[in-house]
């Protein structure tokens, strides 16, 4: 193994490719093998380099990667949020290239231990970025890059902590077999077909995972109404009596397609995060609306409201059940459990305040919930979560445990963009596989779509459009090796992580660090 690092002429550009990599990784472009290649670009950047370097090419990296990746968040709000968040979630890649350097003594020892110490290495850095601050920011973790890829697969064995790693187990392979003095190159061939003979193992290994869970043996028929909104962007609501117009007329459009028999009568009507901005539960006349929906297609509707309360100056983001003759069961009321901080509610506001009055957009704090999304709509237990929830591990986890057959995630992209709602999109891929559920993405504007729990999409619709798509989904009741381990993968490769840390500190006392 070569000892000493790559000119800082060469390294910084690869801190650069490394970003533009990842970033392709991800939908919309999806190229997913790119993931591992931007790994390696930069671990290769920070090896053997001073930790303070380390950590500049890591930022580097991380701003290349989050600036471009979270552009729509820069759509509606202006430029502050989204230098903000990008910067915020740069840092964490600052750290993962502090840590890479710091673990360089281990990597130097032995080559086959750089895959390893690669792929915990990331475990660990989004196990911190999914958490702090304020709840976490998982958007952009190595996982959701791979909802086309070989290695999806392995989420049915230990979540999106073990997709990650092993994406960045075979960023490690790569950089493994192709660090070392090509000037001699007897015996160097005998290595790099091992790497490859490893990274050809480990692509094939996801491919042979089962998909899927023994069903309930029961279908259900899903109807996923896309009413669409007046216009794009934070206003989107300004005229929230047409954005319910648009559910409940689309609604009654199926009801009539029913009647005439050109349409199976679904057993569950699914709408999207925001149908109905408007209170049903306080405003008789939103109430009489999505009762008549229900009445006219005779089946439940999940209805994605905003709902005052519970004190004063409070609202909530919840999905309610609304039943044909009956109206809106409040037995059956998800409310959402992470709100988004300066989106949903502003913490710290008189602090925010003083960094931009944007803040005060957000007149009233929405307040989490305290139960998991399950909720008994009669044809079939659904398992809800409302729009970002979908990226937490614990919070569609627990929909499962707690009972649910099917996955739905509502969900309102009218202040983003498709390529938010296409890596929104991944996420639900990656959920299926994970717990072995079939699941579906509701959207006001779009992409909503069905998706099996092999992680294929069926019925994806357009963006920026009003659409109904009809489709059948089998129930499942059974548990997946992810869904029975929870949070224990995440839990022994970070622990895995601190012990690398702690080793190259030992290493690190027996000798001085080279490189600048």
């Amino acid at each position: 193994m070569a000892r000493r690092p790559l000119p800082l002429t060469l390294a910084a550009p690869a801190a650069v490719l490394a970003g533009l990599a990842l970033l392709l990784a991800f939908p919309p472009y999806g190229v997913w093998p790119l993931a591992p290649v931007g790994v390696a670009l930069l671990a290769a950047a920070a090896h053997r380099r001073r930790v303070r370097a380390g950590a500049g090419l890591g930022f580097l990296t991380g701003v290349v990667l989050f600036a471009p990746l979270l552009e729509w968040t820069n759509l509606h709000t202006g430029w502050l949020p989204w230098v903000l968040l990008s910067v915020s979630q740069a840092c964490f890649l600052a750290l993962l290239g502090a840590a890479t350097a710091w673990v360089s003594p281990l990597a130097d020892r032995r080559a086959a231990a750089w895959p390893l110490l690669t792929g915990v290495l990331w475990v660990g850095q989004e196990a911190l970025r999914d958490r702090i601050p304020f709840g976490g920011f998982p958007w952009g973790r190595l996982a959701f890059s791979q909802d086309t890829s070989p290695l999806l697969r392995l989420a049915a064995l230990g979540g999106a902590p073990l997709v990650t790693f092993a994406v960045a187990l075979a960023g490690g392979i790569l950089l493994a077999a192709g660090w070392r003095d090509w000037s001699r190159p007897a015996g160097q061939w005998r290595p790099v077909a091992a790497f490859a003979a490893a990274l050809a193992a480990l692509l094939a290994a996801g491919p042979v995972v089962p998909a899927g869970v023994r069903g309930a043996g029961d279908t259900v028929t899903v109807a996923v109404v896309q009413g669409n909104v007046p216009r794009l962007g934070l206003d989107f609501n300004a005229q929230r009596q047409q954005v319910l117009n648009n559910h409940v007329d689309a609604t009654l459009k199926l009801a009539e397609r029913v009647g005439r028999g050109e349409q199976a009568r679904p057993d569950v009507v699914v709408w999207p995060e925001n149908s109905s901005d408007i209170d049903p539960l306080r405003n008789p006349a939103a109430g009489y609306r999505i009762s008549q929906a229900a009445d006219a297609i005779g089946a439940p509707i999940l209805v994605g409201a905003v709902l005052l309360g519970p004190g004063e100056g409070q609202v909530r983001n919840a999905g309610l059940l609304w039943r044909p003759g009956s109206g809106a069961d409040l037995t059956q009321l998800y409310t959402k459990r992470h709100p988004v901080p300066f989106a949903e509610y502003v913490p710290l506001r008189s602090i925010a305040r003083k960094v931009s009055a944007e803040v005060d957009r957000v007149r009233s704090d929405f307040v989490p919930g305290d139960r998991p999304g399950v909720l008994d709509a009669g044809p079939a237990v659904l398992g809800d979560v409302i729009c970002f929830e979908v990226a937490y591990d614990g919070i569609v986890r627990d929909t499962v445990t707690g009972g649910a057959q099917l996955l739905v995630v509502q969900t309102n992209n009218a202040t983003f963009d498709v390529a938010e709602a296409r890596q929104q999109l991944a996420m639900v891929r990656l959920r299926a596989v994970e717990h072995g559920r079939a699941a579906l993405m509701s959207s006001t504007v779009g992409v909503s779509g069905f998706v099996s729990p092999d992680g294929r999409v069926d019925g994806a619709t357009g963006f920026n459009t009003a659409e109904v798509v009809v489709r059948q989904m089998r129930l499942g009741d059974g548990r997946t090796p992810a869904t029975v381990a929870g949070v224990w993968p995440e839990v022994a490769l970070a622990a895995l992580a601190v012990a690398a840390l702690a080793g190259a500190a030992v290493l690190r006392r027996r000798r001085e660090p080279t490189g600048g």
